[in-house]
């Protein structure tokens, strides 16, 4: 009898271990679980805020880009809402609006230079005033501009500015891209000024990246001009009062019954595009950033 109820008991003991056993074993597997689960709520979590933070750079970056360009005046707040963007007009905007821009600076203090302004213009029967048939002062372009009522007026008289005041010779004192047609159009001309006709023109057709400024290049051109003394002189004064650069960098001067030849080879420049480089950034949740 007493053998029986000792089985029993260690039956009973056996079958508690194994309760227990049990319990320890899906109490383990319940915290693997919920360890591993928030490990991933965790990453995920960390991954969201980075995406978020990256959305935010970008954000700002426009913004910036959009303020220093003077293409909306200058938010309320840190980075443009989507409501001040959907009421941006940059042709609705006066220069008043958006100081120390990049559009301010152009405009009230490039197209007011005297000195660019002083290069005559042969072609300005669109920029002469009717009522003095004068040409165009910076003041009454830019009052003009001030006073368009309409955003159609006010494009016609940003136009006007580019085109009429001393902006009309960056591009012909510096051009973007190189055009050779450009320059031996300008060289043509100052040799028309000069009261002689070349026979022929044509670039080198070398170009390279100048050392003188960063994204400034070159390319080579080569002169020849034989005619009287007087002639070649005036050619050669034209050159160097020309707006558009010249830099002769050899030359060969012969001088043979009052004629005047002069062999020549010059540099001119032109800036690379400026351009708003868009950027792109992969955020992986493995941590690896491109």
């Amino acid at each position: 009898m007493a053998k029986e109820i000792a089985i029993g008991k260690r039956a009973k003991i056996s079958e508690a271990q194994q309760y227990m056993l049990l319990s320890v074993l899906g109490a383990s597997v319940f915290l693997g679980a919920a360890i591993s689960l928030t490990t991933r709520f965790v990453k995920q979590i960390a991954f969201n805020a980075e995406v978020i933070s990256a959305e935010d750079q970008s954000i700002a970056d426009y913004s910036k880009v959009i303020r220093d360009t003077g293409i909306c005046i200058k938010p309320q707040g840190n980075v443009y809402s989507d409501e001040e963007l959907n009421k941006c007009n940059p042709e609705a905007i006066e220069t008043s609006q958006i100081p120390n821009t990049l559009r301010s600076n152009v405009l009230e203090k490039l197209a007011a230079n005297e000195a660019l302004s002083s290069v005559p213009d042969p072609n300005n029967d669109n920029c002469r005033n009717p009522d003095t048939d004068k040409p165009y002062t910076y003041n009454q372009l830019n009052e003009a501009y001030k006073q368009a009522a309409t955003t159609e007026d006010r494009r016609v008289a940003f136009q006007k500015i580019k085109t009429c005041s001393a902006l009309r010779i960056i591009p012909d004192a510096l051009p973007s891209f190189k055009n050779e047609e450009a320059l031996l159009a300008s060289l043509n001309q100052i040799f028309n000024m000069s009261g002689w006709v070349p026979q022929s023109l044509s670039p080198s057709g070398s170009s390279q990246a100048s050392k003188l400024a960063p994204h400034l290049n070159s390319f080579d051109v080569s002169v020849s001009v034989e005619a009287g003394t007087g002639v070649t002189t005036n050619v050669l004064d034209n050159i160097e009062r020309s707006i558009r650069e010249f830099d002769i960098t050899s030359a060969s001067i012969e001088w043979n019954n009052n004629s005047l030849t002069v062999r020549a080879r010059a540099s001119a420049y032109y800036m690379d595009p400026s351009t708003i480089t868009e950027s792109t950034k992969t955020i992986t949740a493995e941590g690896k950033k491109k």
